[in-house]
């Protein structure tokens, strides 16, 4: 996107603004489904956590994509944006019985990862196919805190306790029509991924009735330039070769399932903010922008990078700033980056602010959470008005302060 359109954006609708780019979504969705295009059957499911905008929704669904879901919120935005339930898995994690048995009479896909709740759900319901998801002790993702698929993860059963799984589903007599695993985030090494592959390839001979193999995603995606990135073209190569060679063994042509939420949409997300104040100290330049992590915490919870371009002086010479939001916390997006000369004003864009930035945000400090925009075909169309003051208040209960004394 040109600055002189994100520009245009923040002008017409105000800033701090997040701007997603329908293009780069629909190239991305279609690069990964040209990777994979020699496997017979594949679903893609977008992961709703990433951006869950119904309006990201309802595009995912017209370009084919399914979804993935980790909430019965997650199932019920899915719903509401159109997506039929039955091309919606629902992958919780330490969520009650009564919310799996929610989702279940939508008539989504069913996913579970905690032996007791397995059998809970089996025993009451039978009939209702599960996805079971396991962890096959795996970290095929260089950041810790985005690996889910280590020994300690909370995430899925591990693959240690098969024959517990196994146990009881002959005991409760229950359908199980899919075996899912997630590795985490920034996957670097596809021969690591190819090998947590091959333990989902072993689990899924132990079951009959299979219909699809969810290996989750964690596709990385470049957050500066030169960074590197998963090569999805070499994991369709090879992994569709195994899959569609596992299928012949299997006897029946299963469905390969990938569920990306960062790698549809990161790149298309531009973050545009203004600069409050350009403030100098005697070692550092900062440019306080109106913003902070109530808008984009990811650099501060995660140590992710984001590429900042001023973009209303975007030929200016570079000089080295900080860059920080109001938040009274320390809340610093950029320590010492080089970008060209700020002053007070300038519009700042943050690339790669699609997936897990607004859908991280909240009101603390009471800040209100910022619009959201799409660009699609040439239009810039709102599809979340920014908050104000009234939404608040508005599920706050006011009590009588002469009550409160008087007890």
């Amino acid at each position: 996107m040109e600055n002189s359109v994100l520009t245009s954006i923040a002008n017409q609708f105000g800033s701090p603004i997040y701007v997603y780019d329908t293009e780069k979504i629909e190239h991305q969705y279609t690069r990964l489904s040209k990777a994979f295009q020699h496997v017979s059957q594949l679903q893609i499911n977008y992961a709703v956590k990433a951006l869950s905008n119904v309006n990201i929704l309802s595009y995912m669904h017209s370009l084919g994509a399914g979804l993935d879901t980790v909430s019965i919120q997650e199932v019920k935005l899915g719903l509401y944006a159109g997506v039929p339930a039955q091309k919606i898995i629902f992958t919780p994690n330490g969520v009650s019985l009564e919310e799996l048995e929610q989702a279940a009479a939508l008539g989504v896909q069913i996913n579970i990862d905690n032996l007791t709740s397995l059998e809970q759900f089996g025993s009451k319901h039978p009939d209702v196919p599960v996805c079971v998801r396991i962890n096959p002790h795996v970290m095929a993702g260089g950041n810790a805190n985005i690996s889910v698929g280590h020994i300690d993860s909370k995430f899925g059963i591990s693959i240690h306790q098969l024959p517990h799984i196994i146990r009881i589903v002959e005991n409760t007599r229950m359908l199980i029509n899919g075996i899912h695993m997630h590795t985490g985030s920034d996957i670097l090494d596809i021969d690591v991924f190819l090998h947590a592959a091959e333990i989902l390839f072993t689990t899924a001979k132990s079951f009959d009735n299979l219909e699809f193999l969810d290996f989750g995603s964690g596709f990385k995606v470049p957050y500066h330039p030169n960074d590197i990135e998963t090569n999805v073209e070499e994991l369709g190569e090879k992994l569709g070769e195994r899959f569609q060679s596992f299928c012949e063994d299997y006897g029946k042509n299963l469905t390969l399932v990938f569920e990306p939420g960062k790698f549809l949409v990161s790149e298309a997300g531009y973050f545009l903010t203004q600069v409050n104040a350009v403030k100098q100290t005697t070692s550092t330049v900062f440019a306080q922008v109106n913003s902070g992590f109530n808008h984009l915490i990811r650099p501060m919870l995660y140590g992710s990078q984001h590429q900042i371009k001023n973009i209303s002086n975007p030929n200016g010479r570079e000089r080295f700033y900080s860059v920080v939001g109001y938040i009274c916390e320390t809340d610093t997006f950029a320590n010492n980056r080089r970008i060209n000369e700020i002053s007070e004003g300038d519009m700042l864009c943050f690339h790669n602010t699609g997936a897990y930035c607004f859908s991280m945000a909240s009101n603390y400090n009471a800040r209100f959470r910022p619009a959201e925009v799409l660009w699609h075909q040439g239009e810039a169309k709102l599809i979340r008005k920014a908050e104000q003051f009234k939404d608040l208040i508005q599920n706050q209960v006011v009590l009588d302060l002469a009550v409160l004394k008087a007890s």
